[in-house]
């Protein structure tokens, strides 16, 4: 890794604090109190670990593998501080599962009774409980994981039921939006489902929505951690192309 691309790191993180700060500001909250998730999908444990010096709260991983290798590689270390905490935010597989439990602080995909069930087990085999936020697919699109709002309620009541799995709030990735203002739409609907399952009881204070082209958005809207890849560390390259 050049030393110019770890200068464009720090110039991204912080510009994005910035954005962040300036939302929360809009918002009539305090800047320190959301959190800035770095989405490392595809990206080396070098490009990690120079990012873990940075002010980053935490490291979103959506691959089973590629977290195992970094968390091994220690990818996720501030020199300073030690370890920075790693989220799954992918679909999960439940045979990826002991990949993910007890290394993953947060697994922020939880869309299925199965998949709990499945957590649930691999937390008890470890003795450990495991903190996951509830997937929503907030734009019930086919081309999307994640529960409907009705599921979602199900789901929670069957996952309050098990002893080693913590139900931490929300995530959503919603319709891709050509303005803010439909942005804001979707991420005040899902908020609005936050605040509901709340006053009902629920214990949650995590609601994670926004990431790259739309976090400032969901910041107006309530969010408290936005998962930000692109926009740290660059377009990702796979294959034959590169987005």
């Amino acid at each position: 890794m050049t030393e110019a691309y770890a200068q464009t790191l720090r110039d991204n993180i912080l510009s994005i604090r910035e954005t962040m700060a300036e939302a929360a500001l809009r918002a009539g909250r305090r800047p320190e109190d959301i959190l800035l998730c770095a989405a490392c999908k595809t990206r080396a444990p070098e490009e990690i670990r120079a990012s873990a010096q940075l002010p980053v709260d935490c490291f979103g991983e959506n691959h089973a593998q590629e977290l195992e290798r970094n968390w091994l590689a220690d990818a996720y270390v501030n020199d300073a501080e030690g370890r920075r905490p790693c989220h799954f935010i992918g679909h999960l597989q439940t045979n990826k599962v002991k990949k993910v439990v007890g290394r993953a602080d947060l697994i922020q995909s939880l869309d299925s009774v199965h998949l709990a069930d499945a957590i649930d087990a691999c937390a008890a085999r470890m003795g450990l409980v495991q903190d996951v936020l509830l997937e929503v697919n907030v734009g019930g699109e086919a081309s999307k994981t994640g529960a409907t709002f009705d599921g979602c309620r199900a789901l929670l009541e069957h996952a309050s039921g098990l002893e080693h799995l913590r139900v931490r709030g929300l995530m959503t990735i919603p319709p891709v939006c050509d303005a803010e203002d439909e942005a804001r739409r979707w991420f005040a609907r899902m908020r609005g489902f936050y605040e509901e399952l709340r006053d009902a009881g629920a214990a949650m204070d995590i609601l994670s929505m926004g990431m790259s082209a739309d976090y400032a958005a969901a910041i107006l809207e309530g969010s408290t951690m936005v998962r930000v890849g692109s926009a740290v560390y660059g377009p990702r390259s796979y294959p034959g192309k590169t987005v």
